[in-house]
C-alpha cells in the first residue's frame, strides 16, 4: 500500500526537516504538510522541495477538527506523523491555555479523525506523536532520563506535552490504534526560530546586541542536531515497534552559558572581529519560573534496537549551523520581524 502521510506541524523547525527528508528519500509516498503556520511556522523553510511531485501543503489547524477531517479525505491519509506543538517554555509561563488547545485538545481531534478514518482496518496505520524530553521533569547533578523515567513535568509546556503522550498511549490501550511515541531532547540547527537559545546568540552577535542568558548560565541540556533529530524520526517511524516509546538525544550535554562562549568564539572567527568581542555582550537576566536545571537523555535503546546514532558532534553541529545562518541571514531578518519584536522586548528587554 503506498503510503500518504500527514506530518503535522511541517512548515516548523523540526517538521520542516522531517518534511524534505520523507519527501526526498521517498519518491513513493505522498507526503501532507499540514500547519497552521502560526509565527514559527514558515514555508520558506521548504522553497526548495515545494514542487516536488509527491509534496503537498494544506494549511490547517489541529485545534480546528474540520480541517483535519477535511486533509485525511481530500488525501486518503494512511499515516501520521504529529509534530505540531507549542512548544516554547517561555511562552508557555505568559499563555497556559494556548499550550493547552494546541498540545492537548488538538492532539485528540487528530487521534478522533485518524480513528476514525482507519476503523476498518486499523492494523494498517500508524500514528507517530513527537514529544520532548521535558516530560520528565528536572535532573539533579547525575543520571539520565530513559524510556521508564516517571513523568514529573515543571512547566505549561511540559505538562501539555504529558497529556498528549498520556493521551496517545490511551488510544493505543483502549482503541487499539497503532502508536508510537518518542522523546527528544533539545534540538539545534537550520531553520530554528530565534527565540531559542542558539539562533538568539547567532543572531544577536551578528547585530552585536546584548546576549541575554538566563541565571547563573549553568542550566544543562543534551543537545540533537535537527537533521539527526529527522533521521531518528524516520528510523521510528520504519522500523519501531508499535506501542514503544524511544528516546532520542545526542548523547552529550553543555551548560547554556558554555554554548554561549562556544558560539563568540566561532562567530568571532567567522566575522573576522577580534577574539573576546562578542563574550563582551554576555549579559545574566533574571531566571524564568521552573526553569529545569538539567536534562540528559539516554538513548542506548533506540541505538541498540534500531540502529540509530547521532552523525555529527555538538562542535560539528553547531559550525554547520552558524554556517547556514550566516549564508541565509536574509531568511533570520524576515522571521526576526514584526511581532517577533515586541515578544523579545517583553521577554528579555524588559528583565
Amino acid at each position: 500500500m503506498s503510503k500518504k502521510i500527514l506530518i503535522t506541524g511541517g512548515a516548523g523547525f523540526i517538521g520542516s526537516h522531517v518534511v524534505r527528508l520523507f519527501v526526498n528519500q521517498y519518491p513513493q509516498y505522498q507526503i501532507v504538510n499540514f500547519d497552521a503556520l502560526t509565527y514559527a511556522g514558515n514555508l520558506e523553510n521548504l522553497r526548495d522541495i515545494e514542487s516536488a511531485p509527491n509534496y503537498h501543503f494544506f494549511k490547517g489547524d489541529i485545534t480546528v477538527p474540520q480541517e483535519i477531517e477535511a486533509a485525511f479525505q481530500q488525501f486518503g491519509i494512511t499515516d501520521v506523523i504529529h509534530l505540531a506543538a507549542e512548544s516554547h517554555v517561555d511562552r508557555s509561563i505568559h499563555s497556559p491555555i494556548d499550550f493547552v488547545l494546541t498540545n492537548v485538545v488538538g492532539t485528540v481531534h487528530l487521534l478522533n479523525v485518524a480513528k476514525q478514518f482507519w476503523a476498518s482496518d486499523l492494523e494498517n496505520h500508524l500514528f507517530y506523536h513527537v514529544s520532548t524530553d521535558e516530560v520528565y521533569g528536572t535532573l539533579g547533578e547525575t543520571g539520565l532520563f530513559t524510556e521508564q523515567t516517571p513523568y514529573d513535568p515543571r512547566s505549561p509546556y511540559s505538562a501539555s506535552k504529558a497529556s498528549s503522550d498520556h493521551f496517545v498511549r490511551a488510544y493505543h490501550e483502549t482503541y487499539h490504534l497503532r502508536t508510537l511515541v518518542s522523546n527528544c531532547s533539545n534540538n539545534y540547527g537550520p531553520f530554528h526560530f530565534p527565540e531559542k537559545l542558539i539562533p538568539l546568540m547567532i543572531r544577536n552577535i551578528l547585530h552585536q546586541q546584548p546576549l541575554p542568558v538566563y541565571g547563573d548560565g549553568l542550566y544543562t541540556r543534551d543537545w540533537l542536531f535537527v537533521k539527526d533529530h529527522a533521521r531518528a524520526i524516520d528510523t521510528v517511524f520504519h522500523k519501531g515497534v508499535v506501542g514503544e516509546t524511544y528516546n532520542i538525544g545526542g548523547f552529550n550535554e553543555w551548560k547554556n552559558i558554555n554554548i554561549v562562549h562556544l558560539v563568540c568564539g566561532i562567530m568571532d572567527e567567522k566575522l573576522g572581529r577580534e577574539k573576546g568581542t562578542s563574550q563582551q555582550l554576555i549579559r545574566f537576566v533574571k531566571d524564568r519560573p521552573g526553569h529545569d536545571r538539567r536534562y540528559a537523555i539516554d538513548a542506548t535503546k533506540i541505538n541498540r534496537e534500531l540502529g540509530w546514532k547521532p552523525s555529527v558532534t555538538f562542535e560539528e553541529g553547531i559550525v554547520e549551523t552558524i554556517d547556514w545562518y550566516l549564508a541565509n541571514q536574509e531568511w533570520l531578518e524576515h522571521v526576526s520581524s514584526g511581532a517577533y519584536q515586541s515578544y523579545y522586548k517583553s521577554m528579555y528587554q524588559n528583565r
